[in-house]
């Protein structure tokens, strides 16, 4: 009887483990998206969630005008979750829903979409912006700012920028926030104590204390404005070098406080702020070796900033702020709970000697590479664990890319690829794959050459698991560094755009199949942060796991959020329901943006995409089912 309650015991143990390691997610609605296409049928798309069962099926009505909906599937719609629509009549309004299918009953219905009477066919939807004169929409972030369900977009709005080494006067950083259907929310002025430029501001929207409304968080000073027009700090203060006579250092801010603010996602106001961890000081502290070794007291390599949300302890997220990736290197992590912001831990390289300093990126990922339901954070060349200690460093230095993800399906756990400079004293590879979990190098590539551009993902479905290319890589290669092929088109972005399980390649404002060609190109659009070619953000928005890209007009007055129109038979969650692609999306804005990838390979012979260990927040009676 002893034995029969110890394992009682230790079942029930287990088991109250399992649900205490579940993450706090976003709830997400169905997301119902539906496009008018040129031969003037209607392509509809909608969400299935993380946390539903395998059995799930839908039907799908359309509305048109004030008759009543008529159900257009014949039986329910098991396969995927897109449909085709053919016989509706473009003089009237036409709405869309779906009712999910559960034990045989119908649920209660999803929001509709509307395609307005004779409107036009157009692959978008249109976001007019209030874009201040002499600026851009540059990066975006999206997070559910009002607990509805559905995504508002925060957008970075940019002037007159500067990079860390470069002196000059910079705009002030602007952030805008405005619903999908274009409602204006609220606007951040973080003031002139924050300069404008890649490498300074990184901004995190998420979650994070678990009430089902996203925060907006990020470095601040004094003058920063929030969205009620509040001041934080002293407004009467400049701390910026004004001194035309020194050119090394004139417009940079090189004193004065600096501050970690939070703010409301719904009103953009001030919740809390901090002393930044860490400070700037000693300004030539934060050096590297070999080419990055030479004397900094410009403010160059104390100004370089990363960010990141992890889940730390399994369950909720925590926003970690990071500094310096050359020589000395300084992650700080942060929780957010019921109205306080607390420290969690401080992770510090200190030492230009220690391995863990000079190992990061432009860059950075965050995944759960031990298996434990808890985030580490790879930091270019490095991982720092859960706890806040450095888990290994590679030794591969600096670079300007990385992609993590299972990227071998032949191998256990998660792969990382990543690109790396060779600078004056420095020797290595320009290329290299090493295991997530434990450090180990499992590929070498452009030995002792600088690489500047690469990227890892499945884009041909002739190769099992992922390729990889890079600048000098003279071929698509398989994970081993086999040549497979020729170089794609691009070595940028990809994408989740057609019907099939690879990805495409994604690169300024089109998109292309590896050895088929051009798809898709948004016409009148363009893309952001120079050569680099970036979308102001791709991810899966809406509709079905299909990822979509926003793109600013030309005339920077609008976004365009542009969806798939292509049907596919396959069926896969939302991939925002993935927390490792989830994660990807909050950190896509940072430093040289990236693009995303999941916790499990999603791809050419994919296996059904495990289950995420998941609850849903301010989720309804349904999506618990």
């Amino acid at each position: 009887m002893k034995t029969k309650s110890l394992i009682v015991s230790v079942l029930v143990f287990f088991a109250s483990l399992s649900t205490m390691a579940q993450r706090q997610m976003e709830y997400l609605d169905r997301g119902v998206i539906a496009i008018r296409n040129s031969n003037d049928s209607v392509y509809i798309g909608w969400r299935l969630l993380g946390t539903e069962p395998n059995d799930i099926a839908f039907n799908l009505y359309r509305q048109s005008g004030n008759n009543k909906p008529t159900l257009l599937n014949k039986t329910p719609i098991k396969e995927s979750t897109n449909f085709e629509d053919g016989r509706q009549d473009f003089s009237v309004d036409n709405s869309y829903f779906v009712k999910a299918i559960l034990n045989g009953q119908e649920q209660k219905a999803s929001k509709s979409f509307t395609i307005k009477a004779n409107s036009p066919a157009q692959q978008y939807i249109n976001i007019a912006l209030r874009t201040p004169p002499g600026y851009t929409p540059n990066d975006i972030s999206v997070g559910d700012l009002d607990g509805d369900g559905e995504y508002e977009i925060i957008v970075h709005q940019t002037g007159r920028s500067f990079d860390t080494p470069s002196p000059g006067i910079s705009d002030i950083p602007i952030f805008q926030a405005y619903k999908m259907d274009g409602t204006f929310l609220w606007q951040i002025s973080l003031g002139k104590n924050i300069r404008e430029g890649a490498h300074y501001t990184q901004f995190m929207v998420y979650d994070l204390d678990g009430d089902g409304i996203a925060e907006f968080a990020c470095k601040t000073a004094d003058g920063t404005i929030d969205g009620l027009g509040k001041v934080i700090g002293d407004s009467t203060k400049d701390w910026r070098s004004l001194d035309k006579n020194n050119r090394s250092t004139y417009g940079k801010i090189l004193a004065g406080p600096e501050y970690f603010t939070i703010f409301s996602g719904r009103t953009g106001e001030a919740l809390a702020t901090t002393d930044y961890i860490p400070n700037r000081y000693p300004i030539n502290g934060w050096n590297g070796h070999g080419g990055n070794g030479k004397s900094d007291n410009t403010g160059n390599r104390c100004d370089r900033f990363l960010a990141c949300i992890a889940y730390l302890d399994g369950v909720h997220p925590s926003v970690v702020m990071c500094r310096g990736y050359y020589g000395r290197t300084v992650l700080a992590a942060w929780d957010w709970r019921n109205g306080k912001l607390t420290s969690r831990w401080v992770f510090d390289s200190k030492d230009g000697e220690n391995p863990f300093s000079g190992q990061g990126n432009h860059n950075l990922s965050v995944a759960d590479v031990d298996g434990d339901g808890k985030d580490e954070i790879i930091y270019g060349s490095m991982v720092v664990d859960d706890n806040g200690k450095g888990l290994f460093s590679t030794g591969l230095r600096h670079g300007d890319a990385i992609h993590v993800g299972v990227l071998d399906p032949g191998r256990p756990g998660l792969e990382v690829f990543g690109i790396h400079e060779i600078e004056e004293g420095t020797k290595g590879p320009g290329a290299a794959v090493y295991d997530a979990k434990t450090g180990e190098i499992l590929y070498k590539g452009s030995i002792d050459q600088d690489v500047g551009r690469g990227v890892a993902e499945d884009i041909d479905p002739t190769n099992p698991g992922a390729e990889m290319w890079y600048s000098g890589s003279n071929g698509l290669l398989n994970m081993k560094g086999e040549r497979i092929g020729d170089s794609p088109v691009s070595t940028n972005f990809v994408i989740w755009w057609d019907g099939d399980l690879s990805r495409e390649l994604l690169d300024k404002n089109h998109i292309d199949k590896y050895n088929v060609g051009r798809l898709f190109t948004a016409e009148g659009c363009v893309s952001n942060n120079g050569t680099k070619a970036t979308p102001a953000l791709s991810a899966d928005l809406f509709g079905d796991w299909r990822e979509e890209v926003i793109f600013r007009t030309a005339d920077n007055k609008n976004l365009r959020i542009y969806t798939t129109t292509i049907p596919t038979h396959h069926r896969i969650y939302t991939l925002m329901h993935d927390p490792q692609y989830r994660l990807a999306i909050a950190t896509q804005n940072v430093g040289y943006n990236q693009p995303p990838h999941t916790s499990f390979f999603l791809g050419t012979g994919m296996k059904q995409a495990p289950k995420p260990n998941i609850v849903l927040i301010n989720s309804n009676i349904e999506s618990k089912k």
